[in-house]
């Protein structure tokens, strides 16, 4: 454990435990330096304020540099969203203009997902009547091989659609979510990753707000934020846990008050921040493609025997479970040749 991990915990509920935020703690630490050591005398005149210059340009360095490099991360991640849809616009729009007829004017036009499955369908039907209108058949040929009835493909579309509509019924009412896999809520909005959330909320004041104006209380369990002297803007259970050392918050330009919260199941996406606000529909999280290394150890490890696993049983061999076990038999019966194993079944 580093010397920074050390101490993180303290100061964290240090921290918390000081409604005026940053400003009140700065100030309990200088008070408690000037109180019980000699910091401010045992240096020489000026020798205190030079050091904690140095220290502050030190951090505030390695801050803003940390700053920068998310910042240019969002916006790599966002370039590559809006590639993704707009790509897929262009497939639904080729999509459309091949669904059309062969006299109809070659016409590209934006569809939304209804309408591409209204296109669909009439086109389905057309061929369905084209089918049907040649004389003493019920189906026809295409390229040596027999297509099914026109009321056939209608049966199994509807079919089709009756089983997909069962399986969306738990998604009915659920938001679709945001471009950053959360949701735009009333109050505040919501972005994610598989790591953390990301909570944004407009404090909506007419002053810049610091620290001191505003109350946060983040549990392993449950948040609530707002302005000093006005009811929460969020004050709920989260749906899952978040490690409290590592879950900060902050202020940002005087009127936006940024949470950071750190899951504790990284295998995960949540389906909103607190229990009382709407779900999202996790289904349609669209995740950016991750690497083993950006994974911490224990996910990693995880993840990496699931890989193993699923390639050992595509080729018939034991799992990694499964070839311990058979470690574990084989070393039992070497200790043991006076045993006769020959009738013994092994699961």
């Amino acid at each position: 454990m580093s010397t920074e991990d050390k101490f993180d915990g303290m100061l964290m509920a240090m921290a918390q435990q000081h409604e005026g935020g940053v400003q009140d703690l700065l100030d309990t630490i200088f008070n408690f330096l000037a109180r019980k050591t000699d910091f401010y005398t045992g240096g020489g005149e000026g020798a205190a304020e030079k050091l904690v210059n140095s220290k502050f340009k030190k951090h505030q360095a390695t801050a803003i540099a940390k700053h920068n490099k998310e910042k240019e991360e969002r916006a790599e991640q966002e370039r590559k969203r809006q590639e993704k849809l707009e790509k897929k616009r262009k497939e639904e729009q080729e999509a459309a203009k091949m669904m059309l007829d062969d006299d109809s004017p070659c016409k590209i036009e934006e569809v939304t997902d209804e309408m591409a499955d209204k296109l669909k369908e009439e086109w389905t039907n057309k061929k369905g009547e084209s089918s049907a209108s040649v004389p003493g058949t019920s189906s026809s040929t295409v390229n040596g091989q027999t297509e099914a009835p026109a009321e056939e493909k209608k049966s199994e579309e509807a079919k089709t659609k009756e089983d997909n509509d069962e399986e969306d019924e738990a998604e009915k009412g659920k938001l679709k979510p945001n471009s950053g896999n959360g949701a735009d809520m009333p109050n505040y909005k919501w972005t994610q990753t598989l790591q953390e959330v990301e909570v944004r909320v407009p404090l909506k004041v007419s002053f810049v707000a610091r620290p001191k104006d505003v109350k946060v209380v983040i549990t392993k369990k449950h948040l609530t934020c707002g302005i000093k002297g006005h009811p929460p803007i969020i004050d709920g259970d989260f749906p899952h846990e978040v490690k409290l050392e590592d879950s900060t918050w902050v202020i940002e330009d005087g009127k936006t008050l940024l949470i950071n919260l750190e899951k504790v199941n990284k295998m995960q996406w949540w389906s909103h921040i607190v229990t009382s606000d709407p779900e999202i529909s996790t289904k349609k999280v669209n995740p950016e493609p991750s690497k083993l290394s950006d994974l911490d150890g224990e996910t990693r490890g995880l993840v990496e025997k699931m890989m193993y696993d699923q390639r050992q049983k595509e080729l018939g061999l034991p799992t990694s479970d499964e070839q311990k076990k058979q470690d574990v038999i084989k070393k039992f019966m070497q200790q043991h040749p006076e045993m006769d194993f020959s009738k013994c079944k092994f699961n």
